[in-house]
């Protein structure tokens, strides 16, 4: 058995799962085009910690960690078994690795995950564990993490990095951008930047985008939704990535789907 690709999605606001997009209409067709996964773990933006945590419980709840949006919203449930047995497993390989990390009890599927997932699973019948980001702990970091997990693949395993390849909420709220709004040149440029360097496999700067990506820091005025792209670099094993889906959401949130080991 080949190993299974690795994948940063974007899942960008919560009602993406109720409107058609192009990148909601791309992630309902992005799990039929994969292997079916026996697992999956998401290392989502949602699910911040002071150290690296992997949710163990056999059954989650779906938090909605959100307010303001559509009331349907608030009524959906994602119902994926929850994998003990493979926390134990990441618990293991992040030990191995010289990453302390710890088991948690619940904590239910942040819409970092569920989102994605009911586009792409929307049976919801593949079991799921979630793997924190430490916001203030960096790029590199993050890279290791992934890098611990990256024998997942070989056994069956799908990860998937969750976050944003732009996140501006400053710029979202701020109401100047509707749903279906074109990104404006700063975002446009920024992720055009970051694909360049994701397709050269260029990780070095990568790591060091918030010196050298145009319009960085007002892309990310934080950085915890891009770190899971790290993480999924990391997880790759240095195979390559390449942009699968690019569109907007309220115009400065950048959609793009970036996959690592697919063929063309």
């Amino acid at each position: 058995m080949s190993a299974l690709p690795v994948l940063f999605v974007s899942h960008g606001a919560p009602n993406l799962v109720l409107h058609a997009s192009p990148a909601h209409d791309f992630l309902q067709g992005l799990g039929k085009a994969l292997p079916r996964p026996r697992a999956i773990v998401v290392i989502t933006a949602h699910f911040m910690t002071r150290a690296p945590a992997v949710t163990a419980d056999a059954a989650p709840e779906t938090i909605h960690d959100f307010g303001g949006f559509e009331p349907e919203l608030y009524q959906m449930t994602y119902k994926a078994p929850g994998a003990p047995e493979l926390a134990a497993d990441c618990l293991a390989a992040l030990a191995e690795a010289g990453i302390d990390a710890q088991a948690v009890s619940n904590r239910g599927f942040d819409h970092g995950t569920w989102v994605p997932l009911m586009l792409m699973y929307p049976k919801a019948d593949i079991p799921v564990v979630q793997l924190s980001v430490q916001p203030k702990a960096g790029p590199e970091h993050h890279l290791k993490l992934g890098m611990a997990l990256r024998r997942l693949g070989e056994q069956g395993i799908l990860v998937i990095g969750s976050g944003a390849l732009t996140h501006n909420l400053g710029e979202v709220f701020g109401g100047t951008y509707g749903f279906a709004d074109p990104a404006p040149a700063w975002v446009q440029d920024f992720g055009e930047w970051m694909c360049e360097h994701v397709e050269a496999g260029d990780t070095a700067a990568l790591l060091d985008y918030r010196a050298r990506a145009p319009h960085a820091v007002r892309n990310h005025p934080t950085e915890e939704h891009l770190l899971p792209l790290f993480s999924a670099i990391g997880a790759a094993d240095g195979r390559p990535g390449r942009r699968l889906h690019s569109s907007a959401q309220y115009g400065v949130l950048m959609m793009d789907v970036f996959g690592f080991g697919m063929a063309a």
